[in-house]
């Protein structure tokens, strides 16, 4: 089986147009994905729209351009399609620090908590949940449920910290972290702010607490981009994956977009090397293939879809 192409970007675009009509497939991306692989995909957007989509397409063949849990989770809600993903290496920090057998000695641990899980999970976390969140959704669903309801929130403790900070809540929190927004330098972000006085700050939750108080806006993707496309300013220091910013140029071409700069780094940008693992080339040899494919054990998915639909219901 080939592993490589040989095919100029180019011609991967136009080979890659071919399949998606003759396979009748939809290629969905994550907006942290390359520009390139933006610029193919039928949808773009955050982990929620992007399960909203997987919920509803008739797409007999779906090639998720993210990370493995988007994958499971677009192959959970639609058990019945195929669903591939350009690397099966593209893994995610967060779901990697909440390890399953650890998470559910934590929830046995507190036997009267509702469990409250961020779609960055893998499936068998997903399947110990009884509700899955994304952050453009997090604090909606927590308001929800009752104020004196006992809660695990895992595994993103900066986007729990948020929660319970903006929602007068006391939710107990897994310490994990997404290693792009945890790393972020506040220091350098002030320094911009001075040599862009006029810049707004846009934060995603999954940034540390410093960073959530000087901000401007703090929200989801999707969240921020809304602000950005709605907000009279000109300018904006975007302090997440820097792959939004090709949405954000695309929808707002009058606007400035300033990248925020990592800790301990030269580079001006953070980026997710697991998000940008794919790339076209793999698009176009996971489509001609139809794989890497995404399997998940029948029992993990039978229990791991309620908690997805719970969400669902509720966003």
């Amino acid at each position: 089986m080939e592993t490589s192409s040989k095919k100029s970007s180019a011609e991967l675009k136009v080979e890659i147009l071919r399949l998606k009509r003759e396979k009748g497939a939809l290629i969905m991306a994550h907006y942290y994905q390359r520009d390139e692989i933006q610029e193919i995909a039928d949808f773009i957007g955050d982990s929620l729209a992007l399960a909203r989509q997987a919920a509803k397409t008739d797409a007999p063949l779906i090639l998720m351009c993210g990370v493995h849990f988007m994958g499971e989770t677009a192959k959970i809600l639609c058990p019945d399609k195929k669903v591939v993903i350009p690397d099966v290496s593209a893994g995610c920090s967060l779901a990697d620090s909440c390890d399953p057998e650890e998470f559910k000695k934590f929830v046995e641990a507190h036997p009267d908590h509702t469990v409250v899980s961020y779609v960055n999970t893998s499936a068998a976390v997903k399947a110990l949940t009884d509700i899955v969140v994304t952050s453009g959704n997090a604090r909606k669903i927590i308001e929800s449920l009752p104020e004196d309801e006992k809660i695990i929130f895992g595994p993103d403790k900066n986007l729990g910290g948020y929660i319970n900070s903006v929602s007068n809540r006391n939710m107990l929190l897994w310490p994990g972290a997404c290693h792009v927004h945890d790393r972020f330098s506040i220091e350098k972000i002030l320094q911009m702010k001075k040599n862009h006085p006029g810049a707004k700050i846009l934060v995603h939750p999954e940034c540390r607490r410093p960073l959530q108080l000087i901000a401007d806006k703090v929200g989801s993707t999707a969240a921020l981009l809304d602000f950005a496309s709605e907000d009279d300013a000109k300018e904006y220091i975007v302090v997440t994956e820097s792959g939004i910013l090709f949405e954000m140029r695309r929808k707002c071409s009058d606007k400035i977009f300033l990248p925020a700069p990592a800790e301990d780094s030269e580079c001006q940008c953070n980026e997710c090397d697991y998000m940008k693992m794919n790339t076209l080339e793999k698009v176009y040899l996971a489509l001609r293939d139809e794989k890497p494919e995404i399997i998940v054990e029948e029992d993990i998915a039978a229990k791991a879809v309620k908690p997805i639909e719970r969400m669902l219901a509720l966003s």
